[in-house]
């Protein structure tokens, strides 16, 4: 985080599901129209992540303004949500909670993190691409096709 943010970054309880979830909602809502249906982290449990995941949140002023969901899985290392609020997008924030997804991946003994995108959400691809994610696979299901991207954290 730069000493300059006006965030404070802090692992979310059960009293922020409602924030997180009202963050995701704003985050990804302006994707119904080009994806035709309702974005996954619209509609996630966040008190059940926060329950069973590593959940983390951006706020400022006591306002959640992004919040990041890590997992493990059968595949390593997922950054499973980020979301970052319209109005904070290009602040930083983002970039620090994926900052953030890869200190904990590093510190958890994994050598890279993961993560998936709706291959219509074509901006999020190309900034992950950019900061070293590469795509290994795709799968299509329920009207959507998830594409998977990878970082490796080690060299």
């Amino acid at each position: 985080m730069s000493g300059n943010a006006t965030w404070t970054l802090r692992r979310a309880d059960a009293s922020d599901a409602a924030s997180i979830a009202a963050c995701a909602i704003e985050a990804f809502r302006h994707y119904i129209p080009r994806l035709g249906l309702t974005p996954i982290p619209m509609t996630k449990d966040y008190r059940a992540a926060i329950a069973h995941a590593q959940v983390w949140v951006a706020t400022q002023q006591d306002e959640t303004i992004a919040a990041l969901v890590l997992d493990i899985t059968d595949e390593g290392f997922l950054i499973d949500v980020i979301a970052v609020r319209p109005q904070h997008q290009g602040t930083g924030v983002g970039r620090a909670l994926l900052e953030l997804a890869e200190r904990e991946a590093l510190r958890q003994g994994h050598d890279s993190i993961y993560l998936f995108t709706n291959e219509k959400m074509t901006e999020n691809r190309a900034l992950y691409e950019r900061i070293g994610y590469v795509e290994y696979k795709r799968l299509a299901f329920a009207e959507r096709t998830r594409v998977f991207l990878r970082k490796p954290l080690r060299n």
